[in-house]
């Protein structure tokens, strides 16, 4: 029987919150130019071989890097915590658990902890960043999509269970999870800062990052964003959705940006901090789909992920089985939908 461990009041260190994605992407300047007029970030700086974005709510300096690279991956996820000796702790635990921690100095940060994780993920923990002006009243600034803020990071993983226990011990609370048909847990809900995530692990070939995802004011902004991503020449880049998620609630429309990264727009995530509210399940049956409304996605959406820098892939055994909208319309239609077409 499939069971959560238990909830952990007082970690070993403060994690409070997702806060920043470094990506590597072949030309700097073009996906500059998709996250800002697309989906709406703010530029903080430019230059030819990297620049810092961040939403129009962040006053924090970034929580997108874009970093020139021959070869599209992911470099870092990062979190934030709340002091330095939390950061302390934390290099000792990664260390002594199997995994890799050194101290290092990154521009706009304070001091700051790179640590690879038991399961191949490359983390980087933060305790502060440098103040740049919000722009969220500059209304006439904002476009696209609006983006807010960094809200989350969907990761793949082969073994979700051992990834949720060691993540849970460190203070992060499940607040969804999925189960399929024979009891394997195969994804898990993370949050720290009381929504409903900041990281989700998913069973599937890993490591490597399906999607990091920024919120959106509202629904009418998630239309917006992909009508001006239309004319803006990235209408094959809007990939799934709108739609509304079945865990998590959000209602969501996901991008892939000119490197083939996948993001997310996502909004109405909602409450989960006090910490008796149990976490939900959801049985992913034989065939079933997990979404409120709207079609199954496309085979490429569950099985296309960007890898980390150097990281080594290990694929689940036995294979994840999804059913993706390929298989969804190759079904037999029902007996009454056969006949209404006859």
């Amino acid at each position: 029987m499939t069971s959560l461990p238990e909830l952990i009041i007082e970690p070993p260190f403060r994690v409070t919150r997702t806060s920043h994605v470094v990506m590597h992407v072949k030309d700097v300047g073009a996906s500059v130019a998709f996250y800002s007029r697309a989906l709406g970030l703010v530029i903080t700086e430019q230059r030819a071989d990297i620049a810092y974005l961040r939403g129009i709510e962040e006053v924090c300096h970034h929580s997108l890097v874009l970093k020139r690279a021959d070869v599209p991956a992911c470099a870092r996820v990062g979190f934030r915590v709340y002091s330095e000796a939390d950061l302390d702790i934390a290099a000792k635990y990664f260390a002594q658990a199997g995994g890799t921690a050194a101290f290092v100095d990154v521009p706009y940060q304070g001091k700051t902890l790179h640590v690879t994780d038991p399961f191949g993920f490359q983390w980087e923990f933060c305790v502060c960043m440098d103040v740049v002006p919000r722009m969220l009243v500059q209304f006439h600034e904002h476009r696209g999509g609006s983006a807010l803020r960094l809200d989350h990071v969907q990761v793949l993983t082969p073994d979700v269970e051992a990834a949720n226990r060691f993540y849970m011990a460190i203070g992060f609370r499940c607040t969804e999870y999925i189960v399929n048909e024979a009891g394997v847990i195969t994804g898990v809900f993370l949050q720290r800062k009381g929504n409903t995530h900041d990281l989700v692990f998913v069973r599937s070939t890993g490591p490597r990052i399906h999607h990091f995802a920024f919120m959106t004011p509202d629904s009418h902004t998630l239309i917006h964003a992909c009508d001006t991503a239309g004319q803006l020449g990235y209408g094959a880049a809007v990939e799934r959705g709108p739609g509304r998620h079945g865990p998590g609630h959000a209602l969501y429309t996901y991008f892939r940006d000119p490197d083939g990264h996948r993001v997310e727009l996502c909004n109405t995530t909602y409450q989960t901090i006090d910490p008796e509210v149990p976490p939900m399940r959801w049985d992913r049956g034989a065939g079933a789909i997990i979404a409120e409304w709207g079609l199954p996605a496309q085979r490429v959406w569950y099985e296309d992920a960007t890898p980390f820098v150097g990281a080594k892939l290990m694929a689940p055994n036995p294979p994840i089985k999804r059913v993706s909208l390929e298989d969804y319309l190759a079904r037999p239609a029902p007996a009454t939908e056969q006949n209404r077409t006859a």
